[in-house]
């Protein structure tokens, strides 16, 4: 761990500190008590910046806060959420925790990975499947906003697979489910302003994921340049 500290830039630090920072005033100032909500989106913060940096303790972090928001997906009747979270985000983590550390560049560090265009191909046909059959168990469960919560599913799923398969891609669909997720907990903002720390969570994970693809395209610039060498 004091490695890994010690790898932190001042932007990554910024990043996360600010990040930390803006969720917890949100929290307070809306006067919520549902304190699991505040400990998920820290959780959440935290695991972000480690994937970022490709090391392989992220995905367990990841695991943390996918049971944190299993529970307050449930909450609001987001069943989409919860299901993919549970059932489908914190295996796919936990098969990607077991990858990293099977993949190492360096210590701390996975190696990037680029897929196939026939592994593209099918992982696309299996993306689509998965969202379809989603949307039935879904619309069967009553989930609140049936439509954005069945594009969560399809951006999720495809965002978990590309982590696992060490894509540096995973964090552009990680973006694209964190503004799903926005408008999502959004909606769910307008009922009650209890969620809104949600909506700032994930606009500080859409940073974050930013910040992941530039990090991990750099990534694997100097991994191709360091082979050649």
């Amino acid at each position: 761990m004091k490695k890994f500290f010690k790898s932190l830039t001042i932007a990554e630090i910024l990043i996360w500190v600010i990040s930390s920072i803006t969720v917890t005033v949100c929290f307070f100032v809306f006067k919520n008590t549902q304190y699991h909500y505040l400990i998920g989106s820290l959780i959440g913060i935290a695991g972000l910046i480690i994937v970022s940096k490709g090391n392989p303790a992220g995905q367990a972090v990841i695991i943390v806060f996918s049971v944190f928001y299993g529970i307050i997906s449930y909450s609001f009747r987001y069943y989409g959420e919860m299901i993919t979270y549970l059932g489908m985000s914190a295996p796919i983590a936990a098969w990607a925790l077991i990858t990293w550390i099977k993949n190492p560049y360096a210590e701390g560090e996975v190696k990037v990975n680029r897929l196939s265009r026939l592994e593209i191909c099918l992982f696309c046909v299996g993306s689509l499947a998965v969202t379809a059959a989603f949307y039935f168990i879904l619309r069967a469960l009553n989930t609140a906003n049936l439509f954005v919560s069945t594009l969560s599913v399809l951006t999720s799923f495809t965002a978990s697979y590309l982590t696992a398969r060490r894509s540096r891609f995973y964090a552009v669909f990680y973006g694209l489910n964190d503004i799903v997720l926005i408008v999502l907990w959004a909606l769910a903002s307008i009922k009650d302003l209890t969620y809104l720390p949600m909506v700032i969570c994930f606009v500080a994970f859409l940073v974050l994921d930013i910040y992941g693809f530039i990090n991990w395209t750099r990534m694997e610039k100097k991994q191709k340049t360091d082979k050649v060498t």
